[in-house]
């Protein structure tokens, strides 16, 4: 399936989810002030929405000389896959993790955390950025970020069902309103799961690929999921419907946020790299030609 025709479907289940809600709510009134802002928040969001979830995490450009590391690497998988070069930035908090972002490869951002950076070895490092570049080359980021944006708006709705309860245009009275306050959020979590498995696998399939070191982008999904337990993401636990923008599950799991858990298990993900790894050949897999990390010096983190 295409990113154009899978953004398609994807935008049509969301917005007819937000149309289901607004009728609930406020019957042929409330579905057209549903229709009305389900559309403009589309438009506006295909244009902004990746400068928006940047500002949402502190996201800032990444250094030239502090994060000269990062650039390298980024620089050179992105000229390996044939994409421009994204914009590059980072996010100062100690959990591990990464995510992209924008409407197209021309408008694309990478974003990854300090832990991250600090963590992994060059090798890992490379294999986390091959895996969104992934997402850049298929097109998943307008998806996940227009995924994000309209479950969060879907999920508001459904904390305020009780001030529309009382509406006169309700068709189902508070029948209705209870529907809303319970379903609405999860059916928004099930169109999310409905596309991450899918995605994440794709994606780390290319990202492995692309770096030619399964087994690398395999131990970076080990420490990730291992140390993104320990150190909390506020941001993603503000936001839990954007949290599969991230390459593993950044919240904590405590309470309701555990709900919006879209990724597949990383034992999954690990087991099939293992098997390209196989399929590969070779300890490392590496591919013919210069390493990703060539002109990069070799450098382990805390965890490495």
């Amino acid at each position: 399936m295409t990113g154009y025709l899978k953004t398609t479907l994807l935008l049509a289940a969301m917005t007819g989810l937000f149309l289901a809600v607004g009728w609930l709510l406020g019957g042929t009134t409330g579905m057209v002030m549903a229709l009305i802002f389900a559309g403009a928040m589309n438009l506006w969001a295909w244009w902004n929405s990746d400068q928006l979830v940047l500002r949402m995490y502190g996201a800032h450009p990444a250094d030239p000389v502090r994060d000269a590391r990062l650039l390298r690497i980024v620089r050179q998988l992105a000229a390996r896959a044939g994409l421009p070069m994204p914009a590059v930035h980072v996010i100062e908090i100690a959990q591990p993790n990464a995510f992209a972002t924008g409407r197209d490869p021309e408008h694309a951002a990478v974003a990854a955390t300090r832990g991250l950076i600090e963590a992994l070895d060059d090798d890992e490092l490379a294999g986390v950025i091959a895996h969104e570049l992934g997402h850049i080359h298929n097109r998943d980021t307008l998806v996940m970020t227009l995924t994000a944006l309209l479950a969060g708006a879907i999920s508001m709705l459904a904390n305020f069902a009780l001030f529309f309860g009382g509406n006169r245009n309700n068709p189902l009275g508070i029948f209705g309103v209870i529907l809303v306050m319970i379903f609405a959020p999860l059916a928004a979590m099930l169109v999310q799961m409905a596309i991450s498995r899918t995605r994440e696998f794709s994606a780390d399939e290319f990202g492995a690929r692309l770096s030619g070191r399964p087994l690398a982008l395999a131990s970076a999904l080990a420490k990730i999921e291992a140390m993104a337990r320990r150190a909390p993401n506020p941001a993603a636990e503000r936001n839990p419907a954007s949290a599969h923008l991230f390459i593993v599950n950044p919240l904590s799991g405590h309470g309701v946020d555990s709900l919006f858990r879209t990724h597949p298990p990383t034992e999954a993900r690990i087991a099939r790299l293992e098997d390209l790894a196989r399929e590969l050949g070779g300890p490392h897999s590496r591919p013919a030609g210069p390493s990703v990390s060539a002109t990069v010096s070799r450098r382990r983190g805390p965890w490495g």
